[in-house]
């Protein structure tokens, strides 16, 4: 078959998609997408497990303070900035123009397009960089203005503001790699920060105090190192497909690029794109600065709850919204709606049929949790427990959260970022309101209540919006299949609400490896359980494994 030929959806190739429950795309050969998303969940998990290494070790050698408080707030800035410029609005906007491009003129109009827009964002993020370091003092104040280290976050914000360059650069290197399906390194990529970051705490802390320097402080250098390799190990795997941006130094190549009608559209849909994005940050940057009011601690408590409710949201929702972004949007292209739709029922029954027992996890388990991973030298007990009940809440809206990362690419491969931000609006105003009525109840722990709650609403007004354009038909069988899993979560639910409570989680603090024992069982055998359930009451697994 020609290029021609396969850039055409065919009678023939559809009946053969639904005959096989494939996701062969028109214009591509057939590729597992389940086999994808577990790669790039698996390297996801091993860069959680990494960072999950990194948080145990900076916990148990720096503790809970004042400056674990500012090096939270300093670090928080570069990624708010990072995941609004790069890894959100741009990643939004320029992978399904590229997976557009790349269907309509081939792999040589994609590079004009490669070209042109690193050019433009390279330019962007050098006047960002200076911009952020000089500004340090005002973007902590904004962040975090009753904060007790101020001084210290904005020595810390200086240090790591250029990170954002290389992580915004990372993220176009990711975007491309991931329109042409080579998910590993981008996915990969996250595990050399946290390797960068532990070097820091093993080595570095001890060497900076040696010289004087307060050793909190060389996590700032692991971060700026962690930025360069993640850009330095995209550069093989883009030299490879021939696909290494070419940067124009000079003001006639920027304005060459400003003015191309591609670039110029990917700018056009970054606007909408950015005020979503930013909405969702905005978010987190008032809920930082409601926790530097609070108790000291309680940025730390948040952000230790942030990466556990993570690890979840990255395996299931970033893994499969990777994946499914650059086909959505070829399918877009193509004009297949059929499999347009499919690709997104396909995600969602993944969505609940992983995200459910992980919520559940979090509710009924957060303390054991807490304690095996953070409850260790410096990190106290009553810490603990105040970490745990801020993960709780995460725990009430954790569907939505992963959710949003496979409703939202609906939009975007659609080449619509309006209506996603317009719903981010109406969130933030939501979740400000709650935060009004339960942050003098339940203190730190209300932040990530009323975040969940917001998650749960726009994941919801997503999933109506697709509907109702007729952008999305649900399939046949949910209504079965959310039986089927209300079993197995009913059942895993049982497990680990027993073994939270009978036993001392705190109390075993001396007895490590024990404790990690018992975790690990727990949680392998309530997974052993929950699949057990499922394929008993006659959920076919195997069916997720699609082509």
């Amino acid at each position: 078959m020609s290029e021609d030929d396969a850039a055409k959806p065919s009678i023939i190739g559809r009946v053969a998609f639904f005959a096989e429950s494939g996701l062969a795309g028109p214009y591509t050969r057939p590729v597992s997408l389940f086999k994808s998303a577990s790669t790039v969940s698996l390297l996801t998990l091993a860069s959680r497990i990494t960072g999950l290494v990194r948080d145990v070790l900076f916990a148990s050698v720096f503790g809970v303070s004042a400056l674990t408080d500012a090096f939270n707030v300093a670090f928080r800035i570069p990624n708010l900035f990072r995941r609004v410029f790069g890894e959100g609005a741009f990643s939004q906007a320029f992978v399904p123009v590229l997976a557009a491009r790349k269907t309509e003129a081939g792999e040589e109009g994609a590079k004009a397009l490669i070209d042109q827009v690193a050019t433009l964002l390279t330019w962007a993020l050098v006047v960002v960089c200076v911009a952020g370091v000089v500004g340090a003092p005002l973007l902590v104040w904004a962040m975090a203005s009753g904060l007790a280290g101020f001084d210290a976050a904005v020595v810390m914000t200086r240090w790591m503001f250029p990170y954002i360059g290389f992580m915004s650069l990372v993220a176009l290197a990711g975007g491309i790699l991931n329109t042409w399906r080579k998910f590993a390194v981008p996915a990969a990529s996250p595990v050399l920060l946290n390797i960068a970051l532990i070097l820091a705490i093993v080595v570095g802390a001890p060497l900076f105090r040696r010289y004087g320097i307060e050793p909190i402080y060389a996590q700032c250098m692991g971060v700026l190192v962690g930025g360069v390799l993640q850009l330095a190990i995209q550069i093989p795997a883009l030299r490879a497909l021939g696909l290494m941006p070419r940067i124009g130094a000079s003001f006639k190549a920027l304005g060459d690029a400003w003015r191309d009608p591609t670039t110029r559209q990917v700018l056009k849909l970054m606007l909408p794109a950015l005020l979503g994005v930013s909405v969702a940050q905005i978010s987190l940057l008032i809920n930082t600065q409601i926790a530097s009011h609070l108790a000291i601690g309680s940025v730390t408590w948040v952000s230790n709850a942030d990466r556990l409710m993570e690890f979840p949201t990255a395996m299931l929702g970033v893994a499969l919204g990777v994946v499914l972004m650059p086909q959505l949007a070829g399918a877009r292209a193509a004009k297949d709606d059929a499999r347009y739709s499919s690709l997104l029922d396909w995600g969602l029954r993944l969505v609940v049929l992983l995200s459910a027992p992980c919520a559940i996890a979090l509710l009924l388990f957060a303390q054991p949790l807490v304690a095996v991973l953070f409850h260790n030298g410096a990190y106290q007990g009553e810490d603990v427990q105040r970490t745990t009940v801020a993960l709780m809440g995460y725990g009430v809206g954790l569907i939505g959260l992963v959710a949003i990362k496979v409703l939202a690419p609906g939009y975007y491969a659609r080449q619509d970022t309006r209506t996603p931000m317009l719903i981010a609006v109406g969130v933030l105003v939501l979740t400000q309101v709650l935060n009004f009525f339960l942050v003098p109840v339940l203190q730190h722990a209300a932040l990530t209540l009323t975040i969940a709650i917001g998650a749960l609403v726009n994941a919801i007004w997503l999933l109506v919006g697709l509907i109702r354009r007729g952008s999305y038909r649900p399939e046949p069988g949910w209504g079965k299949f959310a039986l089927q899993v209300l079993a197995g979560v009913l059942v895993l639910a049982a497990l680990l609400a027993w073994g939270s409570r009978h036993f001392d989680w705190i109390g075993l603090r001396e007895q490590r490896f024990h404790r990690i024992g018992l975790l690990a069982a727990l949680i392998a055998g309530a997974a052993l359980l929950y699949f057990a359930v499922l394929t008993a009451v006659g959920v076919r697994l195997r069916s997720f494994m699609r082509r």
